[in-house]
């Protein structure tokens, strides 16, 4: 086949996917609907050029299937992390997984090109290989996690149970990557934990993840402190990136009774708007303060956004992490597919999650593990091992004990 026409049916391919693109994605359709299509044919025009400069000009004989798989890669990812491009291979695949498997506690999202730990499960193989939010995945295995897209990249960590995982992090301890190998296992997120404070006069709550059952766990405890007669209530959202919207448009029902609970919306998505049902309010009374931070994604970002927008309490702790999108998958001709963002959810103000986050109205910078973990410095004449210090305060959730505390009940 001629270089010419192998280049021509390869713009035609890139063709494909700007027209899916331009279709999506709203910005660029709303800041310039009638030039849309000519900025298209210009941009394809642009890519054939740059393709062909690639086949005759570059120092080696290039592999144009993967240039092109790695420009249809960015090309998706540049819209959000939640979009991706799938080869044939990588869409068979995905096609057949259908979830259940074993992993090591890692809920991910891709920043800065890399795969992101956006949060770890309690007591995890990840957990107890001192994983923390905002970790970066550089590579699984030996591929390189800027070269997969995030569904793969989910698809990676995942296995058998009693797999091994191998992995290279570079965190904020280590400069370098650090490989490590965990165990999968099947992971089991842990109940709701709550507890009592300041003579059981503040409830505190700490689901891991906004399903049915712990919503549900959580609508129990909320009945319960009703009877019981405690008078304010802690939300702990931080390291809770998982869950079920809808699960979470419930959960926040739960302290608001009235207006606006979240909205969605895309270009070709017609607009929902989730609103309190006052039959479904617990309390809506009880001061109340929100625990959030660079882990606190998706569904518990819908409900802080609420509390915080509705004025129902106050968020304390970090900006939240930024995601909150509905996705719909595209099959292409050569059997690949596109992964795209339809819709996105925003606060009861209009801010999107994803573009925006939620930041608490009480900035409190979490506790730093550094000031609290041994180091070379420490040992001493005789030693063999740093010496372990106290350990650390939760800076947030006295911040938010100390709100509550000057708080009278309603």
């Amino acid at each position: 086949m001629p270089k010419s026409l192998k280049i021509s049916l390869l713009a035609v391919s890139v063709a494909l996917i700007l027209c899916i693109f331009l279709g999506v994605n709203a910005h660029s359709v709303s800041a310039a609907a009638d030039a849309a299509p000519q900025d298209a044919y210009k941009q394809i025009n642009v890519y054939g050029e740059v393709l062909q400069h690639i086949q005759s000009d570059y120092v080696e004989v290039p592999n144009i299937p993967e240039v092109t798989t790695g420009a249809l890669r960015g090309l998706l990812e540049s819209l959000d992390a939640d979009s991706s491009y799938l080869t044939p291979a990588d869409y068979k695949a995905f096609q057949a997984d259908h979830g259940g498997k074993a992993q090591v506690g890692i809920n991910v999202s891709k920043r800065f090109g890399y795969a992101t730990v956006v949060s770890v499960v309690p007591g995890s193989p990840a957990d107890k290989a001192d994983l923390t939010d905002g970790d970066i995945i550089e590579a699984i295995g030996p591929q390189d996690t800027r070269e997969l897209s995030l569904a793969m990249i989910r698809l990676l960590l995942e296995g058998a149970p009693g797999s091994e995982l191998q992995i290279a992090v570079i965190g904020p301890r280590n400069s370098k990557p650090a490989k490590m190998t965990l165990k999968r296992i099947v992971v089991v997120e842990p109940p709701v934990a709550d507890t009592f404070y300041e003579n059981a006069s503040i409830l505190y709550l700490k689901p891991m993840i906004l399903d049915h059952e712990h919503v549900q766990q959580v609508e129990s405890r909320l009945k319960a402190m009703n009877k019981e007669g405690n008078t304010k209530i802690l939300l702990d959202l931080r390291d809770v990136s998982t869950g079920d919207m809808n699960e979470a448009v419930r959960m926040a029902n739960f302290f608001v009774n009235t207006g606006t609970i979240a909205t969605l919306e895309g270009q070709k998505f017609p607009r929902q708007t989730f609103t309190a049902d006052p039959a479904k309010a617990i309390n809506t009374s009880a001061p109340m303060v929100v625990l959030v931070n660079h882990g606190t994604s998706g569904p518990a970002e819908l409900v802080a956004g609420a509390i915080q927008d509705d004025k129902r309490g106050q968020l304390v702790g970090e900006k939240t992490f930024g995601e909150g999108s509905t996705q719909k998958t595209f099959d292409l001709p050569d059997g690949g597919a596109v992964i795209l963002s339809i819709a996105k959810y925003a606060s009861p103000s209009g801010k999107q999650f994803e573009a925006d986050a939620v930041t608490p109205e009480t900035i409190v910078a979490e506790s730093s593990d550094m000031a609290n973990m041994g180091s070379e410095d420490d040992l001493q004449d005789g030693d063999t091992e740093p010496k372990v210090a106290a350990p650390k305060t939760d800076d947030q959730l006295n911040k938010a004990l100390d709100i509550l505390k000057a708080r009278t009940s309603a």
